[in-house]
């Protein structure tokens, strides 16, 4: 290339201001040109000269595929240009700060805080690979961490950098990391202490400079210790060159350190006023920078963060009083003012106010402190002088005691601090963080820059040896031919600093001299190296100066002040007044003064040492080892750092500063490229491009430079196909080498394959485009000849179409005219006819109508006259009747009137005797009478006003009369008239002929008129129609309104239950994660106890109880014994929290009397039974009545005991709450208030209970007494001791069971409440077996015989009987075994109900016989009862189990407050009834779905069936779930014989030995690294479920019993609740489930990134990129390399396992839905992370391999598990890859598509594809809108989310006693039931 350099070529070209300048060459090079004819990227064209003695041509651009690299060493052109253009791009455009170099980070400073440190992006890096990440301080960490777990080898990360560059911030994140993936091993929290010592140490050792605010003055290096397990156990800091000179002297715009200011702005607290410090600005040693504040930083604020630091290290208050005293006291220290007494002493002017202060605060005495400021001791052989010093040399001497005092505070701070950090147990190894200053040059350069570059040459040094043993062993690996790098090596520049003779060497020898000075120290050095080294120089105007060329630069060294700084001497009598000081904190600082155990003597200007062990000194020599040389010390101390480092695999993190203005993300040529060189990156760049920098790959290499191979070329073998092809392309051989893996190229040749694998691109894109463009002109050619051709057709048609037409239309018009003029001569001949007629029929008409109207009127006329006057006559005629009719009858009233009161005048008296109480009858009719008077003046007036009205009509029809009269005379004048009236129709016809003329033109008018009227009304209606249209429109807007506002609703209610669902989810992600929490502190809890144990040697006889135990309150151990006294002690401590002891001790001393009353009043009931069993064997032959009287006596006796239990039981209750009333405030009252509405509920539901019976026992008894019954049966000799056998009392007995039943019930509720103890339910048990109620056999075969010797004539009717009552035996039977199966509380209403059937069926027998129509009323009106009854008796039923429910978990709680002081009854201290046992033959039973087993045989059930228990062969032989089905049928057995203490061992060791699996397969996970865990998770996790269903399915609660059959009812649990058991399996579930994601996340984190990123599913549509050292994952599917098949097979394989299993849909539904979240957010995670990946051809691949994953749904059924929607944060990614990006609508596009996205992922993705491309202008757009969200400003996903899981109720159709147990399962110790 250095011949000929083509046209087009893009070069490099030295620039003043930009270091480089790209440029375009214009013309071809050939060799011997002198010049360059080049075009800048600003279009100035230039010519380059080249350098006439070299000749050499500018450097090249990298192609454009290569620009941008995160690694430096994959450019194809390495060289300096090329590194900076690549890191300002990565900066200021793609905002990437960090950079590799090979196996170098290169940081540069950004000066803004960047969300890239968060939690989040520390996961995304804990455990990838380091090339498979973009860069990141958080990559070199996980590096070092993973290479100390991998190699068993030490690390150290060494950071450099010059001020100002980051070097401290990115220490610190280092470390933040390590304390954040590792975690402490101990309870101290180490990683919390080995953070918060960096508030301490930035404060004492951080200052601002000019460069830097927050700049470290020291450097150090921490040592961060691991143990075993590789968990922080600790951290040891060493510290190197305290500047202490910043103590007393700060240049401008600087400060001293930060502890100095945080004082001065807390002096105003009450804990400082004692120090007596003010403002900064007031203390020499802080104001002379003139700047003491710093901008964003409150001081105040500092100090309190620097005080809790110093608390959390341990460094108590006390020890914090006094370091801030003696730091106070330096501040005083330099406001002490020195003056002159002569030219040849000093003095301190008396009670100098500082001095003062200086001497209280440092305990020492002013006298002494003042006289050895302004004196030294001078000691000879002989004796000893002091003398009194000048004024400078006292100032200085002040000074270097300030500095002196300040070193040791460090050094001790430091030392506490290491100690509080060191490891409490074996440190097994360490990573160490090396925080050290740069390479520094400026314009002056003393004793200090020396130090620092002298420490930098010895890191250049081991940082060249290591890249190139690395550069050599990647060689060797290999196999190919290795060939000596030449390198810079910068041992001479070493040996003349360090070596014999050499710079410190010789100033070591000055300072030994008496009279040694700093210029005969350098005329030494002119003369030992100035002619014998070539790097030593001296410069030409100065005799006091001496440059070194360095690794970096040339560095001029000012020889003046490098003696003084070199010596660091102190007055020793002022360190002995100080070590006389009343301050202990003091004393301790120089107690080791004359030790020397810390070589802590440092430059003026110099800085702290590595702490180095001395060697053992005589007393004599320690005044000479004090005096050892700051640059020995410092020489010594760096040996000892170098040769850690050099036992460590070190890692390089260089910190660049992009400009000296601190501008964020502003890029400076000159200040970058002058670090690159000091910091040594371009010297890893050229020991790279000194070998073979370019590395690939033979599969990458295929698959990028397939296009320059022919078919022909294409070989089966990889490797021989790349060879033969490379050797075609690249003739030089030596630029390329074939390694085992890799093929290796020398620097430009991938630039070379890259142009012509573009050119080959190139040419067959101009080989497509000119195919497609042929074929799209082509196609427009036919097109437009089709079109041209269907043009011609239709427009010679169209003409011959026309001629035609034109002929036709003339002759059609011939003929229309001819026709019309022949049908209008036609058509005027009839009009002229027609209008003739229609004359004279109108005339004619109109005549007729004339004379028919006259007639009319006249007719009308006369028969108005006649109806008037027959009105009148017959209005007259009712007008006297009527009179006449009112005459008689009024004359006949008035004379019954007289008459009446004759007879009232003459009797009066007589009236009344004969009626008496008349009275009302006169007042009644006296009211009818004025009523009556009433109604005769209404009617007067009526006939009034009718005498009215006929006066005014007669005088109407008068007036007609007189009308009619002169109408006969008018009608006689009109005769005469007849005449003139005809003259005058004569004129009315002429005038109708006028008006018929007239009547045209109104008609025409009118026409018109109709005419406007049609037109305004179809306007009108055009209107109208314009109006519904708009009404329609409104009725529409309206409608779309409101079905808006219908859909707002909707939205908005959706939108609420959506947030109500996430609410939800949230809580139950909540208390999933505290259960979490929980289970892993309960973790930690066994694993401390362990450690306790194994460490520990037990005691004999000493027993320990199981460290298993569930922390549940409601599981107990495995061992029953030390379950039963954790309990009881468990539950002291409650009831001495939750009870007053007054309030126990009532209730103790209530419940013994209650007993005893009870014991009493059985005793009383059993002599009462006895005594009515004696009175029957003597009276048995009286009458029933008499039985029945006795029967009411027992009754009432039995309710007289009932009452004094009621009275004893509502006593109990007023004492409760009366105590609880007197104890308010104590706890434990709500739940005896809430226990006693629930015993008064029982108990009014017994008495509701009680009248039914009896009221049941009287309808029958009435009912059997209303019957003739006939005996059959002779009465048995011999009773029984119950009243079973009383013959016609069956009705009775009942009632009088019922009764007793009843009674007990009060007394066990009353002991319940106070003994919840399991020998209750088993005395209910024994008491109920009572309650049989069959006769035996033997007894009516006696009677039958006794009958057939008594009756021999009814022989045949017995025969028949007997047979009858055998069957009835046998049915009997039958039911008493039933009942026997039944629990305890349902055996009294089956025997009463079986009880009541059987006398209905004898009542009813005995009705048919006699009478059969009662027979059939009475049959149906029993059935109805019984229908009644049998419904009554089910909700009673109801109402009894859940009221008994209730009673038994109160009864609990109570139990459970009181049990520490109550004991519990045994059963053998219960009273029993004795029963004589009954012979019953028992027919075999089927089996009813559960298993019994013996109390040994529960540890080989645990053991058998779930610890050792094989999954694989249970999921495919037997039926899934089969072990949750044995438990439970286990289960079942211990209810159904109500055993308490066998339900919870067996609960308690499943849950325990399910758990203990659990742990066993987490700690072979975390160690063995086993991936068969998910099967056995799974499995359990199945199973755990199905044993939870089947506790709620049997668990007698309606809500779970919805689809049950009715055998599976009849197998529920009856004794026990299970409620608390049931939540402790859902979070035993809980856990399982938690454990079976991340071992599914185990096996699937390894695959996601390969498999969805990395791997090309589509081939061809992405280019492998080259890469540098830093090696990412292959993209292409080599051996080994995970792909989307393999994903979809693991996925399968999930699958199939779960339903395998018998895994709940529901369940299956959810762990997809974690699957598929898993893969998407780890997919989108690194998406962010890596900008390689951002491109268009990704976003395919990645579309490609979603589309597979929702087809892989689709397979499964799976698709609304809601698994799909978790993928759309990574489909809207892909998206956002292809989406345009140009305008500002796509801008918005992108803003409403990337919803599922934040905005900081939208705008990170945005920017790294955008620095892939080129700047997008839309982007700007898009980022503004989207910063109007609000959310968290998170980048990455999270993905240790677990979404909460829920176990929806699954009810199993398995009949329990269809199952088989196989035996496999070795349970042959199981009995099925």
């Amino acid at each position: 290339s250095q011949n000929h350099v083509d046209w087009f070529a893009r070069v490099w070209i030295p620039d003043a201001d930009e270091v480089w300048k790209s440029a375009e060459l214009t013309k071809n090079y050939k060799h011997g040109d002198s010049t360059l004819h080049l075009t800048l990227e600003d279009g100035m064209d230039i010519e380059h000269k080249l350098d006439d003695k070299t000749k050499n041509l500018p450097h090249l651009r990298n192609p454009d595929i290569l620009v941008g690299e995160n690694d430096l060493t994959a450019l194809s052109y390495l060289h300096e240009p090329a590194v900076l253009h690549n890191l300002k791009v990565r900066f200021t455009d793609s905002k990437l700060i960090y950079t590799y170099c090979g196996i170098v980070l290169v940081a540069i400073n950004p000066y803004e805080n960047l969300p890239i440190y968060g939690s989040d992006i520390i996961n995304a890096y804990s455990g990838q690979n380091m090339g498979d990440m973009d860069p990141h301080i958080f990559a070199v960490a996980e590096e070092a961490y993973k290479q100390m777990a991998r190699d068993e080898r030490n690390q150290s990360i060494i950071v450099s950098g010059e001020s100002g560059a980051g070097k401290t911030v990115s220490a610190k994140y280092a470390m933040r990391y390590f304390a954040t993936v590792s975690g402490a091993a101990t309870e101290a929290n180490v990683e919390e202490k080995v953070l918060a010592s960096n508030p301490i140490m930035e404060a004492i050792g951080n200052a601002k400079t000019t460069r830097n605010d927050n700049s470290s003055r020291f450097g150090k290096y921490i040592e961060i210790g691991f143990d075993k397990r590789y968990r922080i156990i600790g951290a040891n800091m060493r510290t190197y060159l305290l500047e202490k000179s910043r103590v007393v002297f700060q240049a401008d715009e600087e400060r001293n350190y930060h502890i100095f200011y945080q004082l001065c702005a807390s002096s105003h607290l009450p804990e400082f006023k004692n120090l007596k410090l003010g403002s900064a600005d007031v203390f020499h040693c802080t104001n002379q920078g003139r700047n003491p504040v710093i901008d964003g930083v409150d001081d105040a604020k500092e100090m309190c963060t620097t005080q809790h630091a110093f608390s959390l290290l341990g460094i108590n208050e006390l020890n914090q009083k006094g370091l801030f005293q003696v730091l106070a006291a330096i501040l005083h220290l330099g406001n002490v003012e020195i003056k002159d007494r002569d030219s040849d002493s000093s003095i301190i002017p008396p009670n100098n106010r500082h001095l003062t202060v200086f001497c209280e605060l440092m305990g020492v005495t002013y006298q002494d402190m003042s006289h050895w400021l302004c004196h030294k001791k001078l000691k000879t052989a002989q004796e000893t002088y002091i003398k009194p010093i000048p004024r400078l040399q006292a100032s200085n001497a002040r000074d270097a005691l300030a500095k002196h005092i300040y070193a040791k505070v460090f050094n001790w701070i430091v030392d506490h601090v290491n100690k509080s950090l060191r490891a409490t147990v074996k440190q097994h190894s360490f990573i160490g963080v090396l925080d050290i200053y740069g390479f520094e040059t400026f314009e002056i350069n003393s004793f200090e820059q020396f130090c620092i570059n002298y420490a930098n040459e010895k890191l250049q040094q081991q940082f060249n040896m290591h890249v190139f043993k690395l550069e050599q062993e990647e060689y060797l690996k290999e196999q190919i031919p290795w060939t000596l790098i030449d390198f810079y090596d910068n041992q001479p520049c070493i040996n003349l600093i360090e070596a014999k003779m050499g710079v410190l060497d010789l100033l070591d020898e000055e300072c030994k001299m008496p009279k040694g000075s700093d210029d005969s120290w350098a005329q030494k050095l002119y003369n030992t190296h100035l002619k014998t080294c070539s790097l030593f120089e001296k410069p030409r105007m100065s005799n006091k100066a001496f440059i070194i060329q360095h690794f970096a630069d040339k560095v001029q060294y000012q020889c003046d002040g490098f003696l003084e700084k070199n010596k660091d001497t102190v007055n020793e009598e002022q360190i002995n007044v100080l070590k006389a000081s009343k301050l202990d904190l003091l004393v301790e600082l120089f107690q080791d003064e004359e030790k020397v155990t810390s070589p802590t003597g440092t430059a003026p200007g110099g800085r702290t040492r590595l702490s180095v062990k001395p060697k053992e000194v005589r007393s004599g020599a320690s005044s000479k080892e004090h005096k050892k040389t700051v640059g020995c010390q410092f020489r010594n101390s760096l040996a000892m750092l170098m040769e850690t480092l050099n036992a460590t695999t070190p890692h390089y993190v260089r910190c660049i500063k992009p400009n000296d203005l601190k501008f964020p993300f502003t890029f400076d040529p000159k200040r970058a490229v002058q670090q690159l060189r000091a910091c040594g990156v371009l010297e890893t760049i050229r020991i790279s491009a000194a070998g073979f920098p370019s590395r690939w790959t033979y599969q990458e290499f295929f698959s990028r430079y397939r296009v320059l191979m022919k078919q022909k070329d294409v070989l089966s073998d990889r490797r021989l196909t790349c060879r033969n092809v490379l050797e075609k392309l690249v003739q030089d051989q030596d630029k390329y080498q074939f390694g085992k893996t890799k093929i290796f190229f020398r620097a430009g040749q991938v630039a070379y394959l890259e142009k012509l694998r573009a050119d080959k691109l190139r040419k067959a894109c101009v080989r497509i485009q000119k195919t497609i463009r042929c074929w799209l002109v082509r196609k427009k050619y036919l097109r437009k000849k089709h079109a041209a051709i269907t043009i011609q057709r239709y427009t010679r048609g169209h003409q011959a179409r026309w001629s035609y037409m034109r002929q036709t239309l003339a002759a059609i018009t011939i003929q229309k005219f001819q026709r019309m003029c022949v049908q209008r001569k036609v058509y005027l001949q009839k009009q002229a006819a027609a209008l003739v007629m229609q004359t004279i029929l109108r005339a004619y008409m109109a005549r007729q109508k004339y004379q028919g109207l006259l007639r009319n009127h006249k007719a009308v006329f006369i028969q108005k006259h006649v109806r008037g006057w027959l009105a009148r006559q017959r209005y007259k005629r009712s007008l006297r009747a009527i009179v006449y009719l009112q005459c008689c009858i009024r004359r006949m009233k008035a004379k019954k009137e007289l008459k009446k009161l004759k007879i009232e005048a003459r009797s009066v008296e007589h009236f009344k005797k004969l009626n008496v109480g008349m009275e009302n009858k006169i007042m009644q009719l006296q009211r009818k009478l004025d009523e009556q008077a009433k109604d005769n003046r209404v009617t007067s007036e009526r006939l009034n006003c009718l005498e009215t009205s006929h006066a005014v009509e007669s005088e109407k029809l008068k007036v007609e009369v007189s009308k009619l009269k002169g109408i006969e005379e008018e009608a006689k004048n009109n005769a005469n008239r007849v005449t003139s009236l005809l003259e005058q129709l004569e004129r009315l016809r002429k005038e109708l002929t006028t008006t018929q003329k007239e009547k045209k033109t109104i008609e025409d008018w009118a026409t018109k008129y109709r005419d406007e009227m049609e037109k305004m009304v179809a306007e009108l209606k055009q209107q109208n129609g314009l109006l519904k249209t708009e009404k329609d429109d409104l009725n529409r807007m309206i409608k779309e309104q409101s079905q808006q506002m219908t859909e707002k609703m909707t939205r908005a209610l959706a939108e609420e239950t959506q947030q109500l669902e996430s609410d939800l989810n949230e809580e139950r992600s909540r208390y999933q994660n505290l259960l979490t929490e929980h289970l892993r502190l309960e973790e930690r809890y066994d694993d401390l106890k362990e450690e306790i144990t194994l460490s520990s040697v037990p005691k004999p006889g000493h027993r320990r109880t199981d460290s298993t135990h569930s922390s549940n309150g409601s599981e107990c151990t495995y061992n029953s014994e030390f379950a039963e006294s954790e309990e009881s002690s468990r539950h002291g401590e409650d009831v001495t929290r939750g009870m007053d002891t007054s309030l126990t001790l009532k209730l103790q001393k209530r419940v013994t009397e209650l007993e005893q009353e009870k014991s009493s009043l059985r005793n009383e009931l059993e002599n009462k039974e006895d005594q009515f069993q004696r009175a029957r064997v003597r009276e048995h032959k009286k009458s029933r009545g008499a039985e029945l009287e006795y029967e009411s006596l027992k009754r009432q006796e039995l309710d007289s005991e009932n009452k004094k239990l009621k009275h004893d039981l509502t006593a109990m209750r007023q004492s409760l709450l009366g105590n609880a009333g007197a104890g308010a405030g104590a706890p434990g009252s709500p739940p005896y208030k809430v226990l006693m509405d629930q015993l008064n509920s029982s108990c009014e539901e017994l008495e509701v209970r009680k009248e039914e019976v009896l009221i049941l026992r009287s309808q029958l008894v009435s009912q059997k007494e209303a019957m003739q019954h006939k005996e059959t049966m002779t009465e048995p000799v011999h009773y029984a001791e119950d009243v079973h056998k009383m013959k016609d009392s069956g009705a009775i007995t009942q009632a009088y069971l019922g009764l007793k039943e009843t009674n007990r019930y009060n007394s066990l509720s009353l002991s319940l409440f106070h003994f919840p103890s399991p020998s209750l339910y088993l005395l209910l048990s024994n008491d109920s077996n009572l309650l049989s109620p069959s006769p035996p056999l033997r007894l009516l075969e006696g009677q039958m015989q006794q009958q057939r010797r008594s009756y021999d004539n009814e022989v045949e009717v017995l025969r028949g009987e007997l047979q009858s009552v055998k069957e009835e035996n046998n049915r009997q039977q039958q039911l008493l075994a039933q009942n026997l199966q039944l629990p305890p509380e349902a055996r009294i209403e089956a025997s009463l109900q079986h009880e009541i059937t059987r006398l209905t069926n004898e009542n009813l027998e005995m009705l048919r016989t006699e009478d059969p129509t009662a027979y059939r009323s009475a049959k149906v009106n029993i059935l109805r009862r019984m229908v009644d009854l049998m419904e009554q008796l089910e909700k009673q039923d109801k109402t009894i189990r859940k009221l008994k429910k209730q009673l038994k978990v109160f009864s609990k709680k109570i139990g459970e407050m009181g049990a520490g002081h109550v004991e519990t009854i045994s059963p053998g201290q219960m009273v029993e009834e004795t029963v004589r046992p009954v012979n019953i033959p028992r027919r075999e039973k089927d089996f009813q779905g559960m298993l019994e087993y013996k109390k040994e045989d529960e540890l080989k059930l645990v053991k058998n069936l779930i610890l050792e228990l094989k999954p694989r062969g249970v999921a495919v032989n037997l039926i899934p779930g089969l072990p949750a089905y044995i438990l439970f049928m286990c289960l079942r057995h211990a209810d159904y014989v109500n055993d308490d203490q066998k339900v919870r061992t067996l609960l308690t060791s499943t849950i325990n030995s399910i758990k203990k699996i659990l742990k066993l397969l987490l700690y072979l996970c975390s160690n063995t690294k086993r991936g068969d865990d998910f099967e056995t998770v799974s499995f359990w996790l199945s199973n755990t479920c199905r044993f939870l269903h089947c506790l709620k399915q049997y668990s007698g609660d309606e809500s779970f019993m919805k689809h049950n059959t009715p055998k599976q009812n009849d197998h529920c649990l009856s004794n026990f609740d299970l409620a608390e058991y049931r939540q402790v399996l859902s979070d035993l579930a809980i856990q399982i489930y938690q454990q079976l994601i991340k071992c599914m996340e185990n096996i699937l984190q390894p695959m996601i990134v390969s498999g969805m990123l990395e791997h090309e599913t589509i081939q061809g549509v992405s280019g492998v990129k080259p890469t540098g050292l830093r090696k990412r994952t292959s993209s292409i599917a080599d051996e080994g390399t995970y792909t989307l098949e393999s994903i979809l097979r693991q996925l399968s394989a999930f699958h199939s396992t779960m339903c395998q299993h018998g895994t709940d849909p529901e369940l299956i539904k959810q762990v997809v839905k974690q699957q598929f979240y898993i893969i998407g957010a780890v997919t989108l995670n690194n998406l962010l992370l890596r900008k390689d990946m951002c491109s268009w051809s990704k976003g395919m691949q990645i579309r490609y391999n979603v589309s597979q994953l929702e087809e892989w749904l689709r397979d499964k059924s799976l698709m609304l598990c809601g698994a799909k929607e978790t993928l759309e944060p990574l489909i809207q990614a892909a998206q956002l890859l292809q989406v345009k990006k140009k305008t500002d609508e796509d801008a918005e596009a992108i803003c409403s598509m990337c919803n599922s996205l934040s905005t900081s992922q939208v705008s990170n993705h945005s920017s790294l594809f955008c620095s892939c491309t080129k700047p997008i202008r839309a982007l700007s757009t898009t980022h503004t809108r989207l910063r109007d969200r609000c959310e968290t400003p998170q980048l990455l996903m999270d993905t240790k989310i677990i979404y909460p899981v829920t176990f929806p109720f699954n009810p199993s159709s398995l009949a329990l006693e269809t199952i088989q147990i196989p035996g496999s399962l070795n349970l042959a110790f199981l009995t099925r039931v």
